[in-house]
Order: structure tokens, then sequence, then C-alpha cells
């Protein structure tokens, strides 16, 4: 537990005090966030804000998980270490779209083939890794298994060995590609993604952690109910990690927002979403947790595929925030709702796995 603390806290301080240099750093070089012209017209007073925030939520996790591993006087697990390479490389293709953006003067950044191009070779990568490097109880961190709070008995691997390795590589693609945009779709308002990340990362923390206190290799008496998830611990202190490194930076993100976390940090924040879901066995639960995302990127679909088919628009704008300020509604209220909106969603996806667990009692 104390891992966990010193994480959090690390994460915090490092976010808190690194970002105003950042920020100071991006203003002196006139490296500014450009709006897209179909926005809402009251975002253009936002045109000039440093954006790459992310760049420090990156760098305040990873210092954070390093020193929480440093102080439960353990090494960084394999697992661990897999979904700091999917969260940084994910972050790093962000990255490179804001710099574009900034470099080109315009609100386009990274071409589309080629930021799926680098999502998927990242992705693949950390597909490998997930299912190489079995533990002493033979448990890889990632399974051919589809899951819910834990496995559902539907695997991959009932069409053979290489179907199975084909269909991985493309649901562990899919799964990542799905969040890291969601997320970015949620990132249009100040402070909303990185205050629903807060609680979905909250809701992680406490899930990978009760699966370190039931595992099936551990002190539990619950055996029917026990969990063979890999190196929990390690994944517990990265959530709890992420979430002081998002707290920190929404004291600058928050309304009116002082810097943008920028595809950096939004394509990252859905990339750890993504892996902590596939390292907990939770990829079905986290579409509860992740309820906000998931509305708002649904928002986007329905607005689209309705207006190509009857030119009509189901919402005055898509993503689903951008509706409810041509609404009339102030950007601090829609925000502060749909925060307690995410915190909703969390909360019953948190509950759904432990009822479940109880359920096997």
């Amino acid at each position: 537990m104390i891992g966990l603390i010193i994480a959090f806290a690390v994460a915090l301080v490092l976010s808190i005090s690194l970002t105003p240099v950042l920020i100071h750093y991006l203003i002196r070089h006139q490296y500014g966030q450009f709006i897209r012209q179909d926005g809402p017209t009251a975002h253009m007073t936002k045109r000039g804000t440093p954006t790459m925030g992310g760049l420090v939520i990156i760098l305040a996790t990873v210092i954070a998980w390093l020193a929480g591993n440093l102080i439960n006087g353990h090494s960084p697990s394999w697992s661990g270490w897999l979904l700091v390479f999917l969260f940084v490389g994910i972050g790093f293709i962000g990255l490179l779209d804001d710099a574009l953006k900034i470099m080109h003067q315009r609100s386009l950044g990274l071409h589309a083939w080629a930021k799926i191009v680098g999502q998927v070779a990242i992705a693949s990568l950390f597909t490998w890794g997930i299912v190489v490097r079995p533990n002493v109880h033979g448990r890889t961190p990632g399974i051919f298994d589809i899951s819910m709070t834990r496995p559902l008995g539907l695997t991959f691997t009932q069409w053979g060995i290489l179907a199975a390795v084909v269909l991985i590589v493309i649901w562990v693609n899919f799964i990542v590609a799905a969040w890291s945009n969601a997320v970015n779709l949620t990132d249009g308002l100040d402070g909303l993604a990185a205050g629903a990340g807060i609680f979905v990362f909250v809701s992680y923390t406490f899930i990978s952690y009760f699966q370190l206190l039931q595992s099936c290799w551990g002190d539990t008496v619950n055996i029917s109910a026990c969990y063979t998830t890999r190196d929990p611990l390690s994944l517990a202190i990265f959530c709890t990690s992420l979430v002081g490194a998002l707290a920190g930076f929404l004291w600058w993100n928050a309304s009116p927002a002082q810097i943008f976390m920028g595809d950096t940090g939004s394509q990252a924040i859905g990339a750890a979403l993504a892996g902590v879901s596939i390292l907990t066995d939770t990829e079905f639960l986290a579409v509860l947790i992740g309820g906000l995302y998931v509305l708002t990127t649904l928002s986007d679909v329905i607005q689209i595929s309705v207006f190509k088919m009857t030119h009509k628009r189901v919402f005055r704008m898509a993503p689903l925030h951008h509706h409810f300020e041509l609404k009339g509604w102030k950007e601090i209220t829609i925000v502060i709702r749909f925060w307690l909106i995410a915190a909703l969603f969390a909360v019953m996806g948190a509950g759904l796995f432990y009822a479940e667990w109880v359920s096997r009692l």
C-alpha cells in the first residue's frame, strides 16, 4: 500500500511543478494550439493556448511508477514495462501529431495512415509481449480469452494457435485504437478528459489492487473467487501514478485552461486504459468504467452515420459536449456534470467487479 501512496504523491508533485515549466517554454517558443474552424466559435479564444501538456503527464506517471516499485522493494514487472511501453509509445505518436500541427500552423497533424501504422506497430509489439515470458506459474501477462470481470471462456485458441495469434493481434489493436481515439474525442473542453480519467484510473487502482489481495498465488482463502492476473501490484502502482499525474495536470488544465494535454496526453491515456483492461482481464468491463468516453464516441458515430444517410443532424454538433455548448450551457457546467457521469460509470464498473467476486463466495 505504501508504494501506491508514494507513487500518487510523486506523480502529483511532479505534474503540478513541471507543468508551469512546460507552459513557460511553449509560450516562449509560441507553440500553441490551433482550433478547428468548424468547432464552436467560443473556442476561437483558446487559439494559441500551449499544448502538448501530455508530456508532463507521461513523464510524471513513469517516474512515479518507478518510485512506487522501488519503495515496495520490487523490480518493475514485465507486465508493468509492457504497459509503460504502450503508454509512452502511443503518446509519442500523439506528440508527433501535435508537433506537426504547430509546425504547419494548422489543426490537422499527422496523416491518418501514418498514425494508424504507428499505432498498429506499437500495439502489435505490446501483443507479442503479453503472450511471452510466462511466470513461475505459467501465466503470461495477457491471455487468448475475451474477458469481462475475468475470462469468459471465449478463447481464440479454439480455432488453432495460428488463428489465435492473428485474432489476438487484431483484438488488441482494436482495443488500443478504440480507447485512444475515444479519449481524444472527449478532450474537447478544459479539464474534461483529465478529470474523467482520474475516476477511471481510481477504479482500476481498486480493481488491480483487489486482484493482488485475492491472487490465486497469494494467501487468499477464497480459492473459488481468486484471480490469476499477472503482476497486479505493478499495475495498481501505474494506475495510481496516472491518477496523481492527471490530478496535478488538472490544476493547470481546469477552466480556463493554461495548457492543453493535446494528442500527446489523450492518446497516451487511452492507450493506458486499453492496456490496463487487457492486463487485468477486464476488456468488456472497461466499456462501463470508461462509459463517458464511450458515450462521447457513440455521439460522434451516430452524428456521422445519420447525416450520411439522411443529411440531418441528431445533435447540434458532435461530440456530445459540443452539443450542450451550442444549447447554451456554460463550459464549466458541462465539464462538472460530465465528471459526475464519469464518476458514476467508474463506480458502477468497480461495483460490478466486486459483486462478481462476492457471487463466487
